[in-house]
């Protein structure tokens, strides 16, 4: 059995300091060979949510009202901006602020994709940046595509990522009362959201049938699911690495575009703290970076961090993959001069 090790392996913050995977021994990125302690609830749950999508999936071709299908694909895109530009941008990460009306609707937005609270949600993904590829680490692709895709969900957590987590500062996150309501009344709030009025909502305004509307909603969700999953694990996996060849995490368009610009995987855990989580941000691949420019615009998305050109072209030339159709391949020491480098942008005014 490999150590039982697990010490940080990446960064989360524009403050922290860079750790070099060239630096980290071997024995830390090895999976334990422990046997895993499966949760036959969730299997059992999970197989009948994803049977019942794909007949929701074939209803939407069949029975189901246009407008149906058209009301699932409307809260697919809203489910997952509360993950990519609520929980994933602006609380894990902290890439950005938002006043109150928009962390509301990101709170509302994050409820209906029903992945957990975001204090959960937040505490996992800080523990995944922090032990990325390690027993601490979640959903840890190292221990294949099926594990950090959804086996994690299906078997006990290894205690490495028990003890890590509690060793993450949420105290951010809790002096927030939206998400302190979220967590309170989370058993109550979700199924409401994410089951009851996508259901209700297609019957009672355009008279559809009780098993389209349900099911229909279950192949909704059952697609949140999988675009959140797949950046754990295809994104992890298969793609270029222009900033850090060190690194597992890869760029990868096919998961950009179904996880709503989350796909830049490579570029993203080099520099977690970019709320466009991509160089460019382009709109037709990063849907979330739309969103919040557009809340940035009304002044209820602020303080919008972003890296600047130079520091991208240093870390390109020090640790690239020479996949950047720029710079080539290198990379660039992150430490507390990249927390000056960086630009913030749409300020919040003084009045």
């Amino acid at each position: 059995m490999a150590p039982n090790i697990s010490f940080p392996t990446g960064v989360l913050h524009e403050t922290d300091d860079e750790i070099s995977a060239l630096n980290t021994p071997a024995e830390v990125t090895t999976p334990d060979d422990r046997k895993l302690k499966l949760v036959w609830r969730n299997i059992i749950l999970f197989a009948y949510l994803h049977l019942a999508a794909l007949y929701g999936l074939w209803l939407m071709f069949t029975s189901a009202k246009l407008a149906t299908s058209a009301y699932a694909i409307l809260l697919y895109q809203l489910g997952g901006i509360g993950i990519t530009a609520g929980a994933h941008r602006l609380w894990a990460h902290r890439s950005y602020k938002a006043k109150w009306p928009l962390r509301l609707i990101l709170t509302f937005c994050n409820t209906l994709a029903f992945e957990d609270s975001v204090i959960d949600w937040a505490r996992d993904h800080r523990v995944h940046h922090k032990f990325s590829e390690t027993d601490a680490d979640p959903h840890n692709a190292k221990r294949g595509f099926f594990f950090s895709h959804v086996g994690w969900l299906l078997c006990r957590k290894h205690p490495q990522v028990k003890e890590k987590g509690k060793q993450i500062d949420l105290s951010d996150l809790w002096a927030d009362p939206i998400l302190r309501f979220q967590k309170k009344y989370y058993n109550i709030l979700m199924p409401l959201i994410s089951f009851v009025m996508p259901t209700v909502v297609p019957m009672y305004f355009w008279n559809e049938t009780f098993g389209n509307a349900f099911c229909v909603n279950l192949f909704r969700y059952a697609l949140t699911l999988n675009a959140t999953w797949l950046v754990n694990s295809a994104a992890h996996m298969w793609g270029d690495k222009p900033y850090d060849r060190f690194i597992n995490p890869a760029e990868n368009l096919v998961v950009a575009v179904l996880a709503l610009g989350e796909g830049w995987h490579n570029y993203h855990h080099t520099f977690p703290w970019d709320y466009k989580t991509s160089e460019l941000g382009k709109y037709s691949v990063n849907f979330s970076a739309a969103f919040i420019d557009l809340f940035a615009k009304i002044g209820w998305a602020y303080e919008l961090k972003t890296v600047s050109e130079e520091m991208i072209k240093k870390r390109v030339l020090r640790t690239g993959d020479g996949s950047h159709e720029i710079w080539g391949w290198g990379d660039k020491d992150q430490s507390s001069e990249d927390y000056q480098d960086a630009i913030i942008t749409h300020r919040k005014s003084v009045h």
